[in-house]
């Protein structure tokens, strides 16, 4: 596969759902060595977010991204990615060589108010959202940074996602079905729902912030 070294500039508009989730959920989708960070008692901040990156993106191809959780290691904390789905193989090759993320393909089916995403026969998603509110002025970028936590091989990995984009709240009707691979993480009722348009991602170099536990059978 052929993909651009780091850093990733990715152009286009995406949809982000905040929502809490249960602890014990997603506790088996993240390293034992992270330490889980509780936003209220039992709960982490996850969600999903579906984007379209389109001219003046290094490469162009749709993203799922599924946060299951917030973690913390060695001083360090960011989002825990557990599912993650592209539509590019450059984009799924470099995604995990990079960033440790575990891309998967899917297709993605987006409408004007809408998005749908299928991996083979399977469901995985969908985004149905209203007309945004309070949204925020054509031609202004709000700038807001996200670090990430993965793992490549035996090592953590820490990167930055530096965002500027056009916001604005949208009301919206997630729906994921039994046949999901993260239906049992209920992100299915997001608290939060922000439209991003006229976005601007940079998707930073990795540092390697520490080594996984070596699991032995004996």
């Amino acid at each position: 596969m052929v993909y651009p070294n780091a850093p990733w500039t990715l152009k286009g508009y995406a949809v982000q759902t905040v929502q809490m989730v249960d602890v014990a959920k997603v506790r088996s989708l993240i390293p034992a060595e992270l330490e889980i960070v509780s936003v209220w008692p039992g709960k982490t901040l996850g969600g999903v977010y579906v984007a379209s990156y389109g001219a003046g993106s290094v490469l162009q191809y749709n993203e799922l991204i599924v946060v299951s959780g917030l973690v913390s290691y060695a001083g360090h904390w960011g989002a825990w990615i557990s599912h993650i789905y592209v539509d590019n193989a450059d984009s799924m090759a470099g995604g995990r060589e990079i960033w440790g993320l575990p891309k998967q393909l899917a297709e993605f089916s987006w409408n004007e108010n809408s998005v749908s995403v299928q991996k083979g026969d399977k469901q995985l998603c969908s985004l149905v959202w209203k007309k945004s509110f309070l949204p925020v002025p054509a031609g202004i970028q709000l700038p807001f940074s996200g670090p990430v936590i993965s793992c490549w091989d035996s090592n953590f990995l820490m990167f930055k996602g530096d965002f500027g984009s056009r916001l604005g709240l949208v009301d919206a009707q997630v729906e994921i079905p039994a046949e999901s691979e993260f239906f049992g993480l209920g992100l299915n009722q997001p608290t939060l729902t922000v439209y991003c348009d006229e976005l601007r991602l940079v998707a930073g170099v990795p540092e390697m912030i520490g080594e996984k536990k070596v699991a032995y059978s004996y």
